[in-house]
């Protein structure tokens, strides 16, 4: 039988062997064996293990495809997460200070999006196999925050009650103040019977509240969400941090970046993740694309105490980026773009010569691009830090510190 030697993990996690052939689950310097199906290993067997191979703590993990990294060590995950933001780095021969990775711990996890379907004897809900539409359930899930465990007998009961017969629902859960948030896609179109049998489900599982589609269909609590001294009730659906450790790491990084800046431009703000915090030091103008999420920002900025001012600004940055005039009354910056970066603002910050600027990312490729484009403009980065709040898969999140002065210099 062929064995193959594996020389390096891939940005998706996968064993890569020499030509190449792809083997999931393999780590370097492993030997291993299997059916070569094209360039992907299948049925692999571990001839020679590496010392970084551990036993995955989940049971669901051989099946399951909501984790890729439980078989390798936390440690050996950290430096491989690090380096894969160095070597994107590198590929524009840019040479960071790292600061320690910010790893989220196990069972942090408080959102998450289930699939849920109906069964010839009742209904199931989890997540898909590893390369596969096929549903696993994963009732000793430990990845999932407790609280956010309780949501699967919901997905359950959504999709016993409420999902057409061969259809599946998107149940996207997440843990608040009062209680879970879920909102279901997918579904049937909502009718007079459907609402009363949500509404019912909503108050047998005790939901804060039951959005579906783009309808709130039942709201018992508040599903409130902290954010510094503010409390926010996002729109349903709305985008948060995954883990409350990780956001709390992108919080304090973006926060010493932007220290002692008086007026702050927050860009891609959500529903004010960072905005609200900075608020309590300094005056912030938060702009976001979507205008449901500025209303709850700014609703919860009135409602807050102690705060200094912060306006809002629903605008599409891709389209329509802040230009330097705008910038010029800012002294500090925090940008938290989805996976494509932010290009086209960071073209415009370059111009404006905003002091000091924070950059959030969730992607290493574009952070690179636009790092290099703020350090082209004279900018310094003095401090990076990789944040793990997706643990266990081969997402990677990181916070760069940008001025135009190094660190002591004036």
């Amino acid at each position: 039988m062929t064995t193959y030697e594996i020389e390096r993990l891939g940005h998706q996690g996968d064993g890569i062997a020499a030509g190449p052939v792809f083997a999931p689950g393999a780590l370097p310097g492993e030997e291993v064996s299997g059916t070569l199906e094209g360039q992907r290993l299948h049925d692999m067997r571990i001839v020679r293990p590496s010392e970084d191979r551990v036993r995955p703590p989940c049971r669901h993990y051989k099946s399951c495809g909501g984790c890729s990294l439980q078989h390798a060590s936390d440690a050996f995950v950290a430096e491989w997460k690090v380096e894969i933001v160095r070597g994107a780095l590198a590929a524009y021969g840019i040479d960071a200070p790292f600061l320690p990775i910010a790893t989220s711990p196990a069972k942090a996890r408080r959102r998450a999006t289930f699939t849920a379907r109906r069964t010839k004897k009742g209904a199931m809900a989890g997540f898909h196999a590893k390369g596969s539409d096929v549903l696993i359930e994963v009732p000793g899930c430990e990845l999932l925050h407790p609280d956010l465990m309780a949501a699967l007998p919901v997905a359950e009961a959504l999709a016993l009650h409420a999902a057409s017969r061969k259809g599946t629902l998107s149940v996207a859960a997440c843990v608040s103040f009062g209680g879970l948030d879920v909102h279901v896609t997918g579904g049937r179109a909502l009718d007079g019977p459907l609402r009363m049998i949500l509404a019912q489900l909503a108050e047998a599982h005790d939901l804060a509240r039951l959005s579906w589609d783009d309808e709130t269909v039942a709201q018992r609590q508040s599903p409130t969400q902290a954010f510094g001294a503010a409390r926010v009730i996002p729109p349903p659906g709305a985008f948060l941090q995954a883990t409350a450790e990780g956001e709390a790491a992108l919080l304090a990084d973006a926060t010493a970046a932007i220290a002692g800046a008086a007026r702050i431009v927050d860009l891609f703000a959500g529903c004010g993740t960072f905005a609200l915090p900075l608020s309590a030091h300094a005056q912030v103008h938060a702009v976001e694309g979507d205008a449901a999420m500025t209303e709850a920002m700014e609703a919860a900025w009135r409602q807050a105490l102690g705060l200094k001012k912060l306006t809002v600004e629903a605008r599409d940055l891709f389209r329509q980026p802040l230009l330097p005039d705008e910038l010029a009354r800012f002294d500090g910056a925090v940008l938290d773009p989805p996976r494509a970066g932010a290009e086209a603002q960071v073209a415009e910050l370059c111009q404006a010569k905003v002091p000091r600027i924070g950059y959030v990312s969730c992607n290493p490729v574009t952070f690179a691009r636009d790092a290099n484009a703020l350090l082209g403009a004279g900018y310094v980065l003095h401090a990076l830090r990789v944040v793990d709040q997706f643990r266990w898969s081969s997402h990677i999140e990181l916070v760069g510190q940008f001025s135009l002065t190094a660190p002591g210099e004036k």
